[in-house]
């Protein structure tokens, strides 16, 4: 394949990539805002969301940004300001993410379930001045604190009550009334009724795409202190695109389509391959504000939801939800599983039980995140994370040296080039130094790709344990457990050992209903696992394994427990 710099190439996945995919395909890097604009102008009328049952036409989220972003500019807002977002799922959060990027500041993407410690350290770092919440108390109390003793100067609070549909809009403030924050009529509290009090006309700011950082999105902490990824308009609508074009050929998506929105937009999975996707094809959000099985059925079944973006963990609670037949979930046609591994058993699991294909896609913050992705309509490997997105290269290196090419078949780490790689970490050089080489960027995990270009991950660098100088990959282990019909959750990790360096650990919970024991675990994975990979302890517990904020096993929570039982 000739690329558009005249040099000839040929990665191993050409030979197995989707006939109605062209990887060399060109990308149209626009502003973020250009993407909405032109949705608005081609499909205006047709409905852009649907939250619980009140429905926003493109043509009025689009006035909707124009006039929050004429109300931000009033605000003092300027070209690289850093507005921060601290939104469930809803149609602020659609309308505010693009109107601070239309006033041409950075959107900060904030957990609204983060402590208030959590929530300073990432307005420290980032240093945001204008926070965007709703009026919830829990919500409210959290940003308080922050007003005079941190950069943020205001807070913008938006009715949740304003953003029902009639009769529940009056319903809310009864039911609620509780729950609703009492907040102060000052200068550092503005309502979100008098930031779109305007006109929305306004000479916006002219915004490089190539260079004007889009979004500081914030990486998952899960191995250490988080840290904002540089995420620019062209990494944003270059993954947008490479999402559209894996997708949209061969399933023939049109502006029918229903996306529900479940997973987090505040989330990069959430934001790019949800909220961004569906902006970009014209395509119906249905955000849910948190994740609630029963509801997510409902909305599915009721909305005749079609596509339908998760985590794994989200998967398995459908799969193993006790009225999961009484809901027809018939309707939907795409399911892109990311986040975390993808157990087999679950996905074929999920596949028998709706009768659509559930494919695995890979990527990180810092690629903004697709990087690949298993074909929706074309050949889906068991156990990889797929084939690269348009115009991504993926390249597995040396573990030793970092730079040496291994090849297919051999285990190295995963680096991925392309479009929607990040310009690097704020304020961060050293960190951004030590995973960027030239335009490959290294993910720390640590994979292989076999001769058809398909990429294996087999555990993260940082999770490997070394027992007595020998490698276990926790994720190898955890997929045998999960063969397991009685096992529910797993995760395996590697806690200090005096005499080894590092010992490897389970923890289990079983299926509702079901039992093993520690001596049945081991008969079953005799043939399955070495005996260096056999877990030297199991631990079996009643209630669900611990979970990050977006619904990920936390493996970093369960050895912190373990940490606290030993002696410093």
């Amino acid at each position: 394949m000739q690329l558009a710099s005249g040099q000839t190439v040929e990665y191993p996945w050409f030979k197995a990539y989707p006939a109605d995919v062209a990887w060399n395909a060109p990308l149209q890097l626009k502003p973020m805002p250009t993407v909405l604009a032109e949705t608005v102008e081609r499909v205006g009328d047709h409905a852009a969301i649907d939250f619980m049952g009140k429905v926003t036409s493109y043509r009025e989220l689009g006035a909707l940004v124009d006039r929050a972003a004429k109300g931000l500019l009033a605000l003092g807002v300027k070209k690289g300001t850093r507005v921060g977002l601290f939104l469930p799922n809803c149609v602020y959060a659609v309308a505010a993410y693009y109107a601070a990027m239309k006033a041409g500041a950075t959107v900060v993407n904030s957990n609204p379930l983060y402590t208030e410690r959590e929530v300073r350290h990432q307005v420290e770092d980032s240093g945001i001045e204008i926070m965007i919440t709703l009026d919830v108390a829990m919500l409210h109390a959290k940003l308080v604190p922050l007003l005079g003793s941190s950069s943020i100067k205001k807070l913008v609070m938006c009715s949740m009550a304003e953003a029902l549909p009639f009769p529940k809009s009056l319903l809310y403030p009864l039911v609620k009334h509780k729950d609703i924050a009492r907040w102060p009529r000052d200068a550092n509290h503005v309502a979100w009724r008098d930031l779109v009090a305007n006109d929305g006309k306004f000479d916006a700011p002219v915004l490089d795409a190539l260079n004007d950082i889009a979004v500081l999105q914030y990486t998952g902490g899960t191995t250490g202190t988080p840290k904002g990824a540089m995420l620019t308009h062209a990494n944003l609508c270059a993954n947008t695109e490479q999402a559209s074009l894996w997708c949209g050929s061969g399933l023939q998506l049109t502006t029918r389509d229903k996306m529900l929105g479940v997973i987090p937009f505040f989330h990069v999975f959430g934001m790019t391959a949800v909220m961004n996707f569906a902006i970009l094809r014209g395509i119906t959000i249905v955000p849910l504000p948190r994740f609630d099985i029963k509801q997510t059925l409902e909305t599915i079944a009721k909305k005749k939801i079609t596509i339908f973006h998760a985590v794994p963990t989200i998967y398995t609670a459908m799969n193993n939800h006790p009225d999961r037949l009484k809901y027809d979930l018939s309707s939907i046609r795409l399911c892109i599983s990311g986040g975390a591994p993808l157990p087999m058993e679950v996905k074929e699991q999920f596949e028998h039980g709706t009768g659509c294909s559930l494919v695995e896609g890979y990527g990180l913050s810092e690629t903004s995140p697709i990087a690949c992705c298993n074909p929706p309509t074309g050949r889906s490997k068991s156990g990889s994370i797929g084939l690269p997105v348009p115009q991504t290269i993926v390249e597995i290196v040396s573990l030793e040296d970092r730079t040496t090419l291994v090849a297919c078949g051999e285990k190295g780490e995963v680096c991925i080039s392309g479009p929607q790689v990040m310009k690097g970490y704020w304020n961060k050089p050293a960190e951004t130094a030590d995973v960027m080489n030239g335009a490959r960027f290294h993910t720390g995990d640590v994979g292989y790709m076999d001769e058809d270009g398909y990429t294996f991950i087999v555990d993260r660098l940082k999770d490997i344990v070394i027992a007595s100088g020998y490698k276990i990959y926790p994720r190898k282990v955890e997929e045998e457990i999960y063969q397991h019909p009685a096992v529910e959750e797993c995760v395996a990790g590697g806690i200090k050992d005096a005499y080894r360096g590092e010992t490897l650990k389970v923890w289990i919970k079983c299926r509702e209903g079901m039992t093993l024991s520690d001596a049945e675990l081991r008969a079953f994975l005799k043939d399955r696992l070495s005996p260096i990979e056999m877990p030297k302890l199991v631990e079996f517990r009643d209630v669900p394994l611990p979970k990050t904020l977006i619904g990920k096993l936390s493996r970093k929570a369960l050895l912190d427990e373990e940490a606290a039982k030993s002696p410093a």
